[in-house]
């Protein structure tokens, strides 16, 4: 079976698995005008996947094959669960499996998942081996952070995993603690590469961390020697964000409430029977910015329910403007 990741280019940019907002929706909408080298799922329990509860978790492993290379990213501590859905998004036909070590939320950590795993590098080990083993020959990959107090746990745990069949490590580049209160530190991204080159490991490494656009990913590979960045919060209201020949700041505001309403009836079609609409908000906050009106027609999509409403808000937002 063929690893994706050895045939991309190089610098190569990815988009951050981002829960309630990478979903299959938002993603085709990406896939049409701005395609990233690689997708990745929104994260997904594999101790669900193994429960009663999986119906209800299967639409978040829901693709297009518009989406390719998309990697599904697990989270769990249980090497059994891992390897059972790590063999699930294989049959689901998924191009590599991705186990989410960096998660900071208060529940995922204090239950084991997440960043928390970053404590426990052996246990880690032993969910990096399950997947590889439940992939069957998919490449498995890790995203995590520099550490979970402080930074130089990385320097432990990187060395630690990377002993594993790891095809590509992405490392937000802040510690659990330090959430997304201080700027990222990239000068540990480039100490992440030193790391995996003196251990003689083929892994690709990502970094990730306050990149809002290709311009400063490429700043960053070049500072670091990273192999690809990961960029999240800069798709936020901006499908072109992956886009090398199209700046959102050059499209048209008609297409730009084009695209939106487009992304709020791809969001009805695929995903309202399992999410509330109210998801869709915080994209229409993202979508309507800068300029004259936003504000008061931000008020107004906020009050819609579905998609035929959003688009007779726009429809008279547009009317008035001419006028």
């Amino acid at each position: 079976m063929k690893n994706f990741w050895t045939k991309l280019p190089k610098p190569f940019f990815v988009l951050a698995p981002m829960a309630e907002v990478t979903d299959a929706a938002f993603r085709q909408v990406i896939a049409k005008y701005g395609k990233p080298d690689v997708f990745y799922t929104e994260f997904v329990s594999a101790d669900g996947l193994n429960s009663r509860g999986r119906d209800k978790l299967m639409i978040d492993l829901k693709f297009s094959r518009k989406e390719k290379p998309i990697v599904a990213q697990l989270f769990g501590h249980n090497p059994e669960t891992i390897k059972s859905a790590a063999t699930l998004c294989k049959k689901l036909g998924f191009d590599g499996i991705d186990l989410n070590m960096g998660c900071p939320e208060k529940n995922i950590c204090h239950s084991g998942h997440g960043a928390a795993m970053i404590k426990n590098p052996k246990l880690a080990r032993e969910v990096i081996r399950a997947a590889v083993d439940g992939a069957s020959g998919l490449p498995v990959s890790v995203k995590t952070r520099l550490g979970y107090y402080k930074k130089e746990e990385m320097e432990v745990f990187l060395p630690a995993i990377l002993q594993e069949n790891l095809a590509a490590v992405a490392i937000h580049a802040r510690t659990k603690k330090e959430m997304s209160k201080v700027p990222a530190d990239w000068s540990s991204i480039k100490r992440a590469v030193e790391i995996r080159n003196e251990q003689g490991s083929q892994a690709l490494i990502i970094g990730n961390g306050d990149v809002m656009n290709l311009e400063e990913a490429r700043v960053r590979v070049k500072e670091t020697g990273c192999d690809g960045v990961m960029i999240g919060r800069g798709i936020f209201g901006d499908p072109w964000l992956f886009n090398k020949k199209i700046k959102k700041e050059n499209v048209s505001l008609k297409k730009q409430f084009k695209v939106m309403i487009k992304h709020t009836q791809l969001f009805e079609k695929y995903l309202l029977k399992d999410k509330k609409f109210d998801i869709m908000k915080k994209h229409f906050k993202a979508y309507v910015t800068g300029f004259d009106g936003a504000k008061e027609l931000r008020m107004e999509l906020m009050a819609a329910k579905n998609s035929k409403e959003i688009a007779k808000i726009i429809r008279n937002f547009q009317s008035n403007t001419k006028k």
